[in-house]
């Protein structure tokens, strides 16, 4: 989408666009936190290329200048340690040894990118699927333009000045609070330079190693590298540990193009995946070429799912967010299969793509149903992915970056995760496998010597069936259940709950029985009788002692014992047992004022907009002193779709349109980090109008449509219409009737069988409250209800 003379947040609202590419928005979530990139990507791509500025996940909407464009980067997260890594930057000016030159060789600091950095100018600037532009106005004037394909970048300068014009190639820095621990390069000719960056992992992890492959499309004319004690002319090679290091070349030609492969394999890898998606045979590709190319693969996924009826700016919206769903997980794959895993040893995938960076404990909850919905081949390798995970480090991970474990957040997401893969047909023929892995992390803890910390509360919950409160419990990582014991408790509840689903479909009924049963275990850390008194309620969950006593002081809205939330929000986490809260609660009706009180529904009703940016929790790391809904972050993602399980679906439909209108299109237009995808594959579900509620059950919670039409293409069978005439986002709307391939619908929810057998979901919609859906049997039963 096209950038004119823009300086505040919000973006223009162009016509509508027939082309999703041109829909898609990249600016979105490049502000206020959303932690998303600008820059050019292929879909699940290794590589990303985009700016550089002054925040940990790259850049943002307000940075003034711009540092590089590197060539990895995580989309929504939200740790330092993002990448950023292998940055580029077009310069012009005089090099040379001493004051009188642009760029003083002798002086250290002259290749710091915190001096070299270039302003930059909103005017002109476009972010579209596979395809980024921007202009520099310092050196002259440069504009910048970069694409991407699967395992390469690609950048175009066009320099205006007449001034000797360089591309600088940093290898010893990154985005801010990235460290490099070591570096190195070489110019290998005069086209090419190769290298690579050691650097500290995510959330304070493990190092890793990238290498890389540069060529451009023009020879030097000359060339230097620099280290930590400055610059030399003609000196091939540097690499060394810590600190400042790279490359300038210097080019006769007023136009030059620089195309990057990466690899986590190993320097083959980085020249190899130059050679199979850099070159026709022994062309280098144009960037031209390489753009098309990209943005035709961005538009055959970006027409999975074609909607009408909104206008321009929910067009943006909708394309923007399911763009964002698609860009992660990253193909770890290089081109000839090759890939590192979890033993640091190198790995082929013969027939099927690894995948790498997975953010579990917030995509099991979305993106991982959005993916295996829409594409179940992805999907597939995905989940044969993390089973390799299993396969070569020895158990499952929960935040796994490139080839190792963060321990980073806390529960028991993979279990989840992969049992929705299960439910969705991407583990055909690996269930036992996926079994035997998931039972040995439901029932085990990792030994000592092991980097994953798996559920370290497992002791204390399978002994007395509640994880303890223990925020002294030693940790691998950054986290660590008993820290978090009575939010862990309901994580490794419904975890277990899910996997009950797969025993039982794969004939151990024992393990399915018992699994049920400790899905209930979150009602071991209900306390009924703690009491809010400001809000008149008694009985929240809390955290717990070792010794089973409860933890105190304690108060619904505290911030001990819940990982980044609180009871109000974490008593939502129960939607495998329905009818278990309602007993906790008091029944329907006190569960429905709960909710009423949690999304400050009276006022809700009265002006969605402000109550969602006023009364919801609205600052994206503010977790705790709260009893209000947090649409930034994922514990209660689910809970509007609560109120359509305890018998008021209207409810449900006025809250989605609510939380919708935080979803702008507008660099600070996604709630709170994307978290790769997570967020924004809310969005995509809500819009359509159905939700994945209760992992392993294959059910989607109704809501109302935001657009008039959509077509969901649905791999391997008829597409999946859904219409909604009169369908409006501006105001609240809610289900009066809806029917499926002519046949009335009384129930709230639908299976994914029906999903995927196409035909056509029709909604009428209403201005006022209905009571569809409301009678005693239109819920989905709860898997883990006590028999």
């Amino acid at each position: 989408m096209l950038l004119a003379g823009l300086t505040g947040a919000q973006l223009p609202a162009a016509a509508q666009p027939a082309d999703p590419v041109e829909s898609v928005n990249t600016f979105i979530g490049t502000k206020d936190e959303g932690n998303t990139f600008p820059g050019a990507a292929a879909p699940f791509g290794m590589t990303q290329v985009s700016p550089i500025g002054s925040h940990y996940a790259g850049w943002q909407y307000d940075d003034a200048e711009i540092k590089g464009f590197g060539h990895f980067f995580l989309s929504g997260a939200g740790c330092w340690e993002q990448g950023g890594l292998v940055s580029t930057l077009p310069t012009t000016g005089s090099i040379g040894a001493g004051t009188g030159h642009d760029f003083d060789i002798t002086a250290p600091s002259t290749f710091d990118h915190e001096r070299y950095a270039a302003a930059a100018t909103h005017d002109g600037e476009v972010g579209d699927a596979g395809y980024y532009r921007t202009r520099l106005t310092d050196y002259g004037g440069v504009d910048v333009e970069a694409t991407a394909d699967t395992r390469v970048g690609v950048e175009r300068y066009t320099f205006d000045s007449d001034a000797p014009a360089h591309v600088f190639l940093n290898v010893g820095q990154a985005n801010a609070k990235n460290p490099i621990n070591a570096s190195g390069l070489e110019v290998v000719d005069g086209q090419t330079v190769r290298g690579w960056v050691r650097s500290k992992g995510f959330c304070g992890g493990r190092d890793y190693t990238l290498w890389f492959t540069t060529r451009f499309d023009k020879p030097v004319t000359s060339f230097g590298t620099w280290q930590p004690d400055g610059g030399r002319f003609d000196r091939t090679a540097v690499s060394g540990g810590e600190g400042l290091r790279g490359a300038w070349l210097t080019f006769a030609d007023r136009q030059v193009t620089a195309t990057t492969a990466i690899s986590y394999v190993d320097q083959a890898g980085a020249d190899a995946n130059l050679a199979a998606e850099g070159f026709d045979g022994e062309q280098q590709l144009r960037f031209d070429q390489v753009r098309r190319h990209t943005q035709e693969n961005w538009r055959r996924e970006l027409d999975r799912i074609k909607v009408s009826g909104g206008n321009a700016d929910d067009t943006a919206v909708f394309y923007t967010s399911l763009y964002h769903v698609l860009l992660q997980p990253s193909t770890a794959t290089d081109a000839d299969g090759r890939y590192r895993g979890f033993n640091d040893r190198i790995h082929r995938a013969d027939g099927w793509t690894y995948y790498q960076f997975f953010s579990l404990w917030d995509t099991y909850r979305t993106q991982n149903q959005l993916l295996a919905l829409l594409v179940p081949d992805r999907a597939r390798d995905i989940a044969r992915s993390v089973l390799a995970i299993e396969e070569q480090g020895g158990w499952l991970p929960r935040w796994a970056y490139a080839n190792f474990e963060t321990n980073t957040m806390t529960g028991d997401p993979v279990t989840p995760f992969l049992v929705d893969l299960w439910r969705f047909g991407a583990l055909a023929g690996r269930e036992e496998q996926a079994y035997r892995a998931l039972s040995q992390n439901a029932n085990g803890v990792p030994p000592a010597e092991s980097p994953f910390e798996g559920r370290a509360g497992n002791p204390s919950y399978l002994a007395s069936g509640f994880v303890q409160y223990d925020p002294d419990f030693p940790k691998k990582g950054q986290d660590v259940d008993p820290a978090h014991g009575g939010s862990a408790t309901m994580e490794y509840a419904l975890a277990d709950c899910s996997l009950s689903l797969l025993a039982g479909a794969l004939g151990r009924a024992d393990d399915a029985a018992a699994l049920a049963e400790r899905g209930r275990s979150w009602r071991n850390v209900w306390d009924p009788q703690v009491h809010d008194a400001e809000r008149g309620f008694t009985g929240f969950p809390r955290p717990k002692n070792a010794d089973g006593s409860w933890f105190e002081p304690y108060e619904p809205i505290s911030d001990k014992g819940f990982h980044e939330g609180t009871a109000w929000q974490y008593q939502w986490l129960t939607q495998q047992d329905v009818p278990g809260l309602l007993d906790a609660v008091g029944g329907a009706e006190q569960a429905g004022r709960r909710l009423d009180v949690f999304f400050a529904y009276d006022q809700l009703v009265q002006d969605p907009a402000r109550t969602a940016r006023e009364e919801w929790v609205i600052d994206p790391y503010d977790y705790y002193g709260q009893f209000r809904y947090n649409p930034n972050n994922e514990p209660d993602l689910h809970s509007p779709w609560m109120y359509s399980l305890v018998g008021q679906p209207a409810k449900t439909s006025a809250v989605v349109r609510a939380q919708q209108t935080l979803f702008t299109n507008a660099a600070d237009g996604v709630t709170g980090n994307d978290d790769l995808g997570t967020m924004s594959a809310w969005y995509v579900f809500s819009a359509l109008g159905l939700y994945p509620t209760t992992p392993g059950t294959g059910q989607f919670v109704l809501n109302a449509p935001r657009f008039a039409s959509a077509v969901v293409e649905l791999p391997g069978g008829p597409p999946l219409k859904i219409e909604a005439p009169g369908a409006d986002g501006s105001k609240l709307q809610y289900i009066d009737e809806v029917r499926i391939s002519g046949a009335p619908q009384e129930l709230v929810s639908v299976d994914l069988e029906r999903l995927r057998s196409g035909g056509t979901i029709e909604h009428r919609l209403a201005d006022r409250p209905t009571d569809w859906a409301t009678g005693p049997d239109a819920a989905p039963a709860s898997p883990c209800a006590a028999p």
